[in-house]
């Protein structure tokens, strides 16, 4: 058995049902179910009986201990994570409660369990953490990407918390002998996406008729991963992976927000068009975030030279099929809306008001 943290949430619902498609393996789903975890996202699992889930905090040392004592896994894939950086400036504790305090008590109950393991199945044992290529700050437009040895430079209680995390993992390896591993990958995109985030926020918006808004001028660079690419890098990592290192996940595809939003824009032009008009004609720009990082990009090729990763997708084929799966699913779209999101969104912004990409 594997157990994956915040299995519910975007990766890690992708990564369960890519997996169990790919291979014969049970899965324990260990989920607070915050607000944007979602078991909607695996309901095509009800009656696979590889399929099991624990509504649990990684925080929740006895329960997790527990849940190891039970299930004896193979491996743990840690996606559970606190992750918008507008939501972290807005309440940073909760980021530290799961992102660092979770992390520490995950590791900690790992530990336990894999120190009492025989030595062919403590050989065998895995601890792998989902990380960010956020940890590492901010490029200039000209600067190399992002490498396994760029030193830590977070803007954000977002990225402080999981940089915070990474040293933990770290820390797990070098001193107790836990055998880690670390992936810090660039911005994914894809199926059961959450709508605070830049892409589907901008095709539900688009759809409603409401307004697109842009932070800035929209320059801000991303290296776009489509998501299961990041998956298929991971069960390569896991199965792979050297003990102790880190490996870098990017889709090699830098685009700016702003050029992000255009072609979302046109491809729903295409199939989805309006009575009058374009969907560009709902662009506004808006002021920018505090702390806002101007350019991320991930330099993948330690992944492809030592374990034979390279993305399939490219940003166009991508984002096609993006744009496609939400339009083919709109009681998706209808059932993650009439949750905690819309809260969430009223709470900040009041009123009508929608996020900001």
């Amino acid at each position: 058995m594997i157990f994956v943290t915040g299995g519910a949430g975007f990766i890690g619902s992708n990564f369960i049902l890519d997996l169990l498609a790919s291979q014969d393996e049970h899965v324990l789903n260990i989920d607070k179910l915050t607000y944007a975890g979602n078991p909607y996202n695996l309901a095509s699992l009800d009656g696979d009986e590889r399929y099991h889930f624990v509504q649990a905090d990684i925080a929740d040392r006895e329960k997790i201990t527990q849940l190891f004592e039970q299930h004896q896994p193979r491996a743990i894939i840690h996606f559970a994570a606190e992750s918008h950086v507008d939501r972290s400036i807005h309440s940073p504790g909760e980021f530290i409660h799961t992102n660092v305090n979770g992390t520490f008590s995950l590791l900690e109950a790992a530990r336990a369990y894999w120190s009492a393991l025989d030595s062919e199945k403590k050989a065998a044992f895995r601890f792998l953490h989902v990380s960010t290529d956020e940890v590492y700050g901010t490029l200039g437009p000209n600067d190399p990407p992002f490498s396994e040895t760029t030193p830590y430079a977070p803007n954000s209680p977002y990225s402080a918390s999981k940089a915070a995390s990474d040293h933990l993992v770290r820390a797990y390896h070098h001193t107790y002998g836990l055998p880690t591993l670390t992936t810090n990958c660039s911005n994914n995109y894809g199926p059961y996406h959450f709508p605070e985030k830049l892409i589907p926020l901008v095709i539900l918006n688009a759809l409603d008729g409401k307004a697109l808004p842009i932070y800035g001028d929209g320059q801000q660079i991303r290296d776009w991963l489509f998501v299961s690419d990041h998956c298929a890098a991971i069960r390569q990592v896991l199965a792979r992976g050297k003990v102790g290192e880190t490996y870098n996940i990017g889709g090699w595809n830098e685009k700016a927000n702003l050029d992000v939003v255009h072609t979302l824009c046109d491809i729903l032009d295409q199939q989805k068009p309006k009575a009058v008009g374009s969907y560009r004609d709902q662009i506004t720009f808006v002021q920018d975030r505090p702390g806002h990082d101007r350019r991320y990009a991930i330099d993948a090729r330690k992944l492809e030279r030592e374990l034979g990763w390279k993305p399939t997708e490219t940003f166009e084929t991508g984002i096609a099929k993006t744009v496609r799966w939400y339009l083919d699913h709109p009681q998706w779209v209808i059932n993650i809306r009439t949750g905690g999101y819309l809260k969430w969104l009223e709470l900040h912004y009041g009123g009508d008001a929608e996020e900001t990409t």
